[in-house]
Formats: C-alpha cells, sequence, structure tokens
C-alpha cells in the first residue's frame, strides 16, 4: 500500500444536495476501479477479471442515482463509490458475521461469481485494503448521514443497486423470485411508509417485492438499532430491466428508473419537510 496520506482521495464521490434534503442516495457498488497496488493480489488474468467485473458490478447505478438527484425537486446528496466491490465490498461485514463468508464474499473476496478462487489468504493484505477502502466508505457514509440529521432531523439513505436478471451460481437463495424491483428492509430502520413511498414511486417500472432476492438494507453501525431519526431501504433494480446485459447500454427502461427515483426522493422529502 502506498504509504502516508490518503491512499483513496478518489476513491469516494459526495455530489452535496439540497441544504434541506434528508436523503442520502448511497450507490457502493458500481465503481470498477482496481488500484494498482491491489492488482497483483488478484489471482485472475484480465480476461477473467473483465468477465467478474461484467457479473457483479452494479452497472451504471451512479449515473441512474446522480440523474435522479438532478430532476429531483429538492436535490439530495448522492455518494458513490468508485472502487471494484473486488477490491472490497464495502456493505459485506469483515467477519463471521457476514452471511456470504459461506461463499467466501465478506468484505474482502477470496472467491469469485462462480465459487473459484480469486484472492490467497493474506491476512496483512486483507487489513491494508480495510483500513485503505472499507473504514473510510464506512467513515464517510457515517459523516453524510450525521450531516443530514444535524440539518434536517433525520436522515434517509437510499441503497442504490442492481443485480442480474439470471442467478449467479455465488447467490445462497439462488431459488428466490427476482422481481423487476427488489425491496431491501431493516426491522429498526424501515418504517412500512417508506415502503409503500417506494411501490408507489416505482409502479411503472415494474412489480416489486420485499427482501427477495436480496434482504436487508445499509445502515451505518453507529446508529444501527440505536437511532430512530436514520431510516433506510435498499433498491435493487434488475438489470434487463434498464441495460443489455451484463454491462451494455441503457435501454429505454433506465429512463422509467430515474424518474421512479426522482419520485420516490420527492415523496421522502415532501414527508420530511412537512
Amino acid at each position: 500500500m502506498p504509504g502516508g496520506g490518503d491512499p483513496t482521495p478518489a476513491a469516494r464521490r459526495l455530489t452535496a444536495g439540497d441544504p434541506r434534503s434528508p436523503v442520502l442516495l448511497h450507490v457502493p457498488h458500481a465503481g470498477t476501479e482496481v488500484p494498482g497496488w491491489t492488482r497483483g493480489h488478484l489471482l485472475l488474468d484480465g480476461t477473467a477479471l473483465d468477465a467478474e467485473l461484467a457479473a457483479l458490478t452494479d452497472h451504471r447505478t451512479d449515473a441512474l442515482a446522480t440523474a435522479a438527484a438532478g430532476r429531483a425537486r429538492v436535490r439530495p446528496f448522492v455518494l458513490v463509490n468508485r472502487v471494484s466491490r473486488f477490491v472490497v465490498d464495502p456493505e459485506r461485514f469483515p467477519d463471521e458475521r457476514e452471511e456470504m463468508a459461506a461463499a467466501g464474499m465478506a468484505a474482502v473476496y477470496t472467491h469469485g461469481t462462480r465459487g473459484q478462487r480469486i484472492r490467497a489468504d493474506d491476512p496483512a493484505h486483507r487489513d491494508a485494503l480495510l483500513v485503505a477502502y472499507y473504514r473510510p466508505w464506512a467513515d464517510a457514509v457515517h459523516a453524510a448521514v450525521a450531516d443530514r440529521l444535524a440539518a434536517t432531523g433525520r436522515a434517509v439513505l437510499l441503497d442504490v443497486h442492481s443485480y442480474p436478471s439470471r442467478p449467479l451460481p455465488y447467490e445462497l437463495h439462488a431459488d428466490r423470485a427476482r422481481p423487476r424491483v427488489c425491496l431491501g428492509t431493516d426491522p429498526a430502520h424501515t418504517p412500512g411508509w417508506l415502503v409503500a413511498a417506494a411501490r408507489e414511486a416505482f409502479t411503472a417500472v415494474g412489480p416489486t417485492a420485499l427482501d427477495a432476492p436480496f434482504a436487508g438494507t445499509y445502515v451505518p453501525l453507529p446508529h444501527h438499532g440505536r437511532e430512530p431519526r436514520v431510516l433506510s431501504l435498499m433498491l435493487e433494480i434488475r438489470r434487463d430491466v434498464y441495460l443489455t446485459e451484463p454491462a451494455g447500454p441503457f435501454s429505454p427502461g433506465a429512463e422509467d428508473v430515474v424518474a421512479a427515483l426522482a419520485r420516490l426522493v420527492d415523496a421522502v422529502s415532501a414527508g420530511a419537510l412537512g
């Protein structure tokens, strides 16, 4: 790892919104960058890495979130991770708390989408990755949420993801439904009105399902179970809804997704602003 200073100044991008907005669009898996100091630890040639990136990146969710933010009546804040989840997955626990550890895909992946070994066990390198990318991302989200709490008295994190239309071999729950929109929830931080607002906003996109095929949503750990003013909802958009799979250009459906996300932001902001 490079010595001295912050090794990740370009690893994330926070775009400020309207100071009145309680909404943070959280985009953790759109990045494809693999910093040079991490590349040699991946046991993949260029072709194999490209295939993994095509399969697992939440392609263009950053563009969807940015476009929706620009369309919203009260512009939300947008936090985008530029670094690939094959470097560090900032939404997964780094230890045995993580369900996907069983597949070798906790915060630092040792296995890929087909169960193949992609990184040797190297505790020192794992720890360096967590210091360089995992903890700064968690700190950045926590700071952004705390800033919205201080400014508006509420923070609503909309966790923007996408997923492939067909299950990948690594998935632990491949038999679950794969709706056009999956809404992931947290028992303490996802109120019914937020789910209802999302379902209404995404009516034109297609059917939604709760916590299927993926469950849960990101809440900063310092706030989890402690701060009821922090709300969160995961939005998993099936990729064939808005682009040509696996990583092709936008399809006409992208416009529907942007419009739906902007409607949801407006609904949340209207409720918060009275």
